[in-house]
């Protein structure tokens, strides 16, 4: 089917048509933009120098909060406090180092600069938000994404000492499910993610944590 050319109005077609994920092409991260994209189940994914491609794929990856997996080993690591946690005290470090993070199989990064600062912007609005793992005052960890009220839209983390990144969303899983929180999404499988308890459910009911109507 055609792809869906976006222009100056703020709207999307319907996702259901996006078989192969992709709902249209094109348009701006204006958070006006970016923050109706999620609330209707659709993500920006894209390289430098291509136009903005906005995705919803058919399944879709999530978490639910309290069926995070935590082995006896993280348990171990958790009660040792080898790491320190926070929450939204250095969002522009963490989009930084997952913009520059190395990843196998990728050659380069999905965060172009008109992303981090679409990201950037939404977080001085309170609508993204970050989460810092430390280590000995240094930065070693974390995640950001944007945030929904009960669905928490992880965008990327990263680690740069072993288990940063676990202990970023396992402690914010837990503290997510304390506030009520009901899933969180990862967007697309990565073992990674899956080995924590990530698993595919339809875009339908994805839809549905959302409140956007099926059409």
């Amino acid at each position: 089917m055609p792809i869906y050319q976006l222009n100056e109005s703020i709207v999307f077609p319907p996702v259901e048509g996006a078989d192969d994920g992709i709902v249209a092409v094109g348009g701006e991260l204006s958070a006006e933009r970016l923050m109706l994209a999620y609330r209707s189940g659709i993500f920006p994914w894209y390289s430098e120098k291509e136009p903005i491609i906005w995705w919803s794929p058919d399944p879709r990856f999530v978490l639910y909060p309290d069926k995070i997996k935590v082995t006896k080993r993280m348990k171990s690591i958790l009660r040792k406090g080898v790491f320190v946690t926070t929450y939204n005290k250095d969002f522009e470090q963490v989009i930084g180092n997952c913009q520059k993070i190395y990843r196998k199989d990728q050659p380069g990064t999905w965060i172009t600069e008109e992303m981090k600062i679409a990201y950037i912007d939404l977080h001085k609005k309170g609508l993204a938000k970050s989460i810092e793992v430390w280590q000995d005052d240094k930065l070693v960890g974390g995640m950001y994404g944007v945030d929904l009220g009960d669905v928490f839209c992880g965008e990327s983390m990263f680690s740069i000492v072993s288990n940063a990144s676990k202990v970023a969303l396992i402690n914010f899983a837990q503290k997510f499910r304390s506030e009520g929180g009901k899933l969180i999404d990862c967007q697309v499988h990565t073992p990674h993610l899956e080995s924590l308890g990530a698993e595919n459910i339809s875009r339908n009911k994805f839809l549905e944590y959302l409140q956007v109507p099926i059409q």
